[in-house]
C-alpha cells in the first residue's frame, strides 16, 4: 500500500511539475498583448531556440512571382519580423500601431513555423492553422463588426442535404437570423444569400475565416442589413464535407477540389447549384423568386458564382464577384488568348450574358478585387467587356492582394446592398 501511494504521489507531483511548466509558458505568457495605442506585443516562451520570427499580415508584405502552365502569377506574401529574447528565456516583439481589422500570425522558431500557445483563437486556411487577434477603434468599424456583441445573435447549422446532380450526401452550413425560430416569426419569410467559399476551402470557411455570422449579425442589428439566411455550401463537387466530417474519411485538405485522391465528380458545382437552392426552399422559410435571391463567392467560388448565373441567369438578382476565376465558357486550360479575346470570339459567351444582363437585368452585378491581386487582370478584362456592352456593374478596388482582408470588405459592402 505505501509503494501504491509513493507512486501515486510521484505522479501527482510529476504531472503537477508538468502542469506548472505549460502554465508559465503559456498561460502566464499574454500573447498577443493589444497596447493602448492598437500596437501588439507578441510573446513567446521558447529558452533553448536560437532564432524566433512572427510573422504576418499585419506587417509589410513580400510581393512573389510564379510561373504556372506558361502563365506568370504575382502575389503577396505576409511579412517576417524578428524576435528578442530576454534572460529569462522569452521572445518578444511590438508591432507598429495596427487600424481596425482581423489579422492573421504565426511564429517560425528555428526556421518551423508553429502556432502561439498564449493565443488559443485559431482558424484553418486549406490546411494551415493560424492564429489570429482583432482590433477594433470604435463602433461600426470593421474590428467591430467581426467581433460579437451583446446583441441578439442568429444561428450557424451544419445541414446535410442530397445532391442527386452530384450522386453525394453533403454538407453546407446555414446561418439563420436572430429571431427565426421564435414562433413570433413562424410566418415570416426570409431572402437567402448563397455564400461560396474559395480553392481549399470548404463549408467552414465562411463562418471562420470571413467572419460571416458575426458579420451579419453586427449588420442586421444596426439596421444595416436586411434580415436574411445565408447559406454557405461546400464548391468542392467530389467532396461530401470539410475534412474528417464525412464518410471521406480523414483526407488532407489541399487547394485542389476537396480530396485529392477522390474521383471525378459527378458534375460541375453550378450545373447542380439548384440542389442547393431546392433543399433551402423546401425547408427554410425562404421568400421565394429571383428578387429574394443573391450569390456570391470568393476566388473559385466567384468562378462558381459567375458560372451559376451565367447557366441560370434568371435565377439571382443580386450577384457578388469577389476576386473572381473567371474564364469563358468552353475555352480550354492551354489556350494562351487573354481573356477579353476569348470573350469576343464566343458567340455562346455573348448569347449568355445577353441572356443575364439584357433579360434578367440583375438589380445588382458586384466586382470587388485587390489592387495586386493575381487575378486582376482577367477582372479588369471581364470589365472591359462589360462597358464595351453597356452592361451595368459595380466596382469595389481595395489594397493588396488575394486575401481573406479584402473578402471580408466585400461580404460586408455586398450585404449592406442586396433586398433593398
Amino acid at each position: 500500500m505505501k509503494k501504491i501511494i509513493a507512486a501515486a504521489a510521484l505522479a501527482a507531483l510529476s504531472t503537477g511539475a508538468f502542469a506548472q511548466q505549460a502554465l508559465f509558458s503559456a498561460a502566464n505568457v499574454v500573447s498577443p498583448q493589444i497596447n493602448e495605442d492598437n500596437s501588439v506585443t507578441f510573446r513567446l516562451y521558447s529558452p533553448k531556440a536560437v532564432t524566433v520570427e512572427v510573422t504576418g499580415d499585419f506587417l509589410p508584405t513580400k510581393t512573389v512571382t510564379i510561373n504556372m502552365g506558361g502563365n506568370s502569377f504575382t502575389y503577396d506574401t505576409p511579412g517576417v519580423a524578428q524576435m528578442t529574447q530576454d534572460t529569462s528565456g522569452v521572445w518578444t516583439y511590438t508591432s507598429a500601431p495596427l487600424g481596425p481589422e482581423l489579422y492573421l500570425y504565426n511564429f517560425v522558431v528555428n526556421g518551423e513555423r508553429r502556432t502561439d500557445p498564449s493565443n488559443i483563437y485559431q482558424s484553418r486556411d486549406v490546411a494551415t492553422w493560424t492564429n489570429y487577434f482583432i482590433i477594433s477603434s470604435k463602433e461600426g468599424d470593421s474590428g467591430y463588426l467581426y467581433l460579437p456583441h451583446d446583441l441578439a445573435h442568429g444561428n450557424l447549422e451544419k445541414v446535410w442535404y442530397e445532391s442527386p446532380t452530384l450522386k453525394l450526401t453533403r454538407r453546407m452550413t446555414v446561418y439563420t437570423p436572430a429571431g427565426y425560430y421564435d414562433k413570433a416569426n413562424k410566418g415570416k419569410k426570409y431572402p437567402v444569400l448563397y455564400l461560396l467559399h474559395g480553392a481549399g476551402g470548404d463549408e467552414d470557411a465562411w463562418s471562420t475565416l470571413g467572419r460571416a455570422q458575426h458579420v451579419l449579425d453586427n449588420l442586421i442589428a444596426e439596421g444595416k442589413a436586411k434580415e436574411m439566411i445565408v447559406v454557405m455550401p461546400n464548391g468542392n463537387v467530389n467532396s461530401q464535407s470539410a475534412p474528417g466530417e464525412s464518410g471521406d474519411g480523414m483526407y488532407q485538405a489541399s487547394m485542389g477540389m476537396g480530396r485529392g485522391n477522390a474521383k471525378a465528380p459527378a458534375a460541375s458545382m453550378d450545373s447542380s447549384f439548384n440542389d442547393i437552392v431546392n433543399y433551402i426552399e423546401a425547408h427554410y422559410r425562404t421568400a421565394k423568386g429571383k428578387d429574394n435571391r443573391a450569390i456570391c463567392g470568393l476566388s473559385m467560388g466567384g468562378g462558381h458564382t459567375y458560372a451559376t448565373t451565367l447557366r441560370f441567369p434568371d435565377e439571382f438578382s443580386y450577384i457578388g464577384l469577389f476576386s473572381a476565376a473567371i474564364s469563358v465558357p468552353g475555352t480550354s486550360y492551354g489556350d494562351r488568348r487573354s481573356f477579353l479575346e476569348q470573350a469576343d470570339a464566343s458567340p455562346k459567351f455573348q448569347a449568355s450574358m445577353k441572356a443575364l444582363f439584357e433579360n434578367a437585368k440583375p438589380k445588382l452585378y458586384f466586382i470587388g478585387i485587390g489592387k495586386t491581386d493575381f487575378l486582376k487582370q482577367s477582372n479588369d478584362q471581364l470589365r472591359e467587356w462589360l462597358d464595351s456592352k453597356g452592361y451595368k456593374y459595380e466596382y469595389m478596388e481595395t489594397e493588396g492582394g488575394h486575401i481573406w482582408r479584402n473578402w471580408r470588405i466585400y461580404l460586408t459592402h455586398f450585404a449592406q446592398e442586396i433586398f433593398k
